[in-house]
């Protein structure tokens, strides 16, 4: 399933039907996950082709690393594992929002989500957020 049709060209990709995902020049998508429980955005990541068509199929969150230049699946190492309860896509299709069941921490840090530092409005140091760490 990793061969999706092509975008299609103005409102006619808003309003159809039929998964017609967007990736960019460099082939990904990026993908917004979501603890479905909570509503906490958890992280953000990237996904090719392949990755999209691997967790619609698996149920188990599927990304594209791009610094490793593979395919990872969320938790395959660390066993902090996203079950993916829902899958969305904004109205161009060029972004995936993914609700997931997430067991241990989303960050790589450890942390419940990628999202733990606030950025003051003033321009100066960013705080950590005490509810994530």
């Amino acid at each position: 399933m990793s061969d999706f049709p092509p975008p299609l060209s103005g409102s006619a990709q808003d309003e159809t039907p039929e998964l017609r995902p967007k990736f960019n020049a460099d082939g990904l998508i990026a993908a917004i996950t979501q603890d479905v429980a909570t509503g906490d955005v958890l992280m953000l990541a990237w996904m090719n082709a392949e990755a999209l068509a691997a967790t619609l199929e698996t149920r188990r969150a599927t990304y594209w690393s791009r610094s490793r230049g593979e395919l990872w699946v969320k938790g395959e190492t660390s066993g902090h594992t996203q079950e993916v309860v829902e899958v969305r896509i904004d109205c161009d299709q060029d972004a995936v929002l993914l609700k997931v069941k997430q067991t241990g921490g989303a960050c790589h840090t450890g942390r419940a989500s990628c999202f733990y530092r606030i950025v003051p409005f003033d321009g100066t140091a960013l705080s950590r957020d005490p509810d994530m760490g």
